[in-house]
């Protein structure tokens, strides 16, 4: 119990540090979100309680671990993937690496902006990209093929993604296909962060038939950087075909007729050649498919969106960092009638409040006298007394969970102690933000009076 207690304790004084994880600033677009712990509630309501028709996975309910889109309160469109139960039994193994590839921030990649871990829960928050996957601008196209030219790009840029992951430390990519390429607003191929981890703590790698699964894989199955080459030489001739077949079976799409550089083609071809040699010391390495493939690039003048064939993005109205709560907006607007409404509901509150720190009390009288189980049935009644208000969230204080994750800490609960140090981590930042939305002199009163009731 000691030793756990001692690794335990040191898990949390670095949970802190994981909640915002400093990013590489090579290549990076400037605009990606910090790295954060999520609350599984925060995604539940996001994906309107994980609905199935938030799945954007291309077998649907079907695939082993599910894909969501989501929004959060601050209006940014995410991908929350689910992973399958006990995937990952171990939390601070699944957290170390999802904060390892959160490190990363590339233009050229859909970066991972963070991470749940709630009891056998798992998983990944990422950038979402609304415009498909290159899946279905290449096989499945419905009002134009894909261009030779954006076709070229998309190598390029899934080259400069992979060297760019490969010059950070992090050259493995599981399971590279078509699949995995998608299109933000703007119509900018991207390389799905999702594969910088595997499946599961122990699981495959491919999961895909096995004419495109590198020769030493199926040996030793693990997965070196020139099987990731290889995955390489495979998604080349996608974009040569137009069609997923195996290696060996591959012609020019016939739509590109008339509209491609023979001499490009070729350059192609003999890349995806090489990619495919069975022996891994004789396939090139990352920066020579950059190298290759960047003199093949043409019009550059013409917009990503054109390419595809999508219409051009409109730029929203910058959505502020902390929105203001119903009562800020009320005051904003100098609604007398909303503001009196806030008002008269405040005295239901208030009990709520009244109740809630009668069971703190008890769960403090509790664990100063060392019962606790007690303490834990308290917390948890002030927890669940404590509701949502002015639409800024759940207001429980971060002593609650701190005390609470000792309590079961004490019991012999190692996995609710660490669940409940997470939420610490995650209901601090949100505290202060609750106390200093808007900017009204009535709102700042106003927070002083609630400020009485949190830490």
């Amino acid at each position: 119990m000691g030793c756990w207690h001692s690794s335990f304790s040191k898990d949390l004084s670095s949970d802190k540090a994981l909640h915002h994880v400093p990013r590489s600033s090579n290549g990076t677009d400037g605009g990606v979100p910090a790295f954060s712990v999520f609350s599984l509630a925060e995604l539940k309501a996001s994906t309107n309680n994980f609905n199935s028709e938030f799945i954007v996975s291309e077998s649907g309910e079907k695939a082993p671990n599910v894909v969501y889109k989501g929004r959060l309160q601050n209006r940014l469109w995410i991908a929350v993937k689910k992973f399958t139960k006990l995937a990952w039994p171990d939390p601070k193994q699944f957290a170390d690496e999802a904060c390892g590839v959160g490190k990363l921030s590339h233009k050229r990649v859909a970066n991972l902006i963070g991470y749940c871990c709630d009891g056998d829960e798992r998983l990944l928050v990422a950038e979402f990209m609304p415009n498909d996957r290159l899946t279905k601008h290449l096989f499945h196209w419905e009002n134009q093929t894909l261009e030779w030219a954006m076709r070229l790009r998309v190598a390029l840029y899934i080259a400069e993604a992979l060297n760019y992951c490969s010059s950070e430390g992090r050259p493995l990519y599981h399971d590279l296909n078509a699949y995995r390429v998608l299109f933000n607003e703007n119509g900018d191929p991207r390389l799905s962060c999702f594969g910088l981890m595997k499946n599961s703590r122990d699981g495959k790698s491919y999961s895909t038939n096995l004419a495109y699964t590198p020769p030493e894989y199926l040996r030793n199955e693990k997965v070196t950087p020139e099987s990731v080459v290889f995955r390489f030489g495979t998604v080349l001739l996608d974009l040569l075909s137009g069609k997923h077949i195996p290696p060996g079976h591959v012609t020019l799409n016939s739509h590109l007729e008339g509209n491609f550089s023979p001499e490009e083609a070729t350059v192609v071809r003999d890349l995806a050649s090489r990619c495919l040699q069975y022996e891994p010391r004789e396939r090139p390495n990352i920066k020579d498919l950059v190298t290759t493939l960047s003199p093949l690039q043409s019009k550059p003048e013409v917009a990503f969106h054109v390419m595809l064939g999508i219409p051009k993005h409109e730029e929203a109205a910058p959505t502020p960092q902390h929105p203001l709560s119903a009562m800020g907006d009320a005051c904003l607007r100098m609604d007398l009638i909303a503001i009196h409404q806030i008002l008269f509901s405040f005295q239901e509150w208030t009990q709520q409040m009244k109740d809630m720190l009668e069971a703190r009390k008890r769960g403090d009288l509790a664990f100063r006298d060392k019962e606790f189980k007690t303490a834990i049935d308290c917390y948890s009644e002030a927890c669940l007394l404590l509701t949502t208000f002015i639409d800024v969230g759940t207001m429980v204080s971060p002593t609650v969970y701190a005390r609470r994750s000792l309590c079961y800490l004490m019991c012999d609960q190692p996995d609710a102690a660490l669940r409940d140090a997470m939420q610490k981590q995650c209901v601090y930042p949100l505290v202060h933000s609750i106390l200093h939305a808007g900017n009204s002199p009535f709102q700042a009163r106003y927070a002083q009076r609630c400020s009485r009731y949190v830490d």
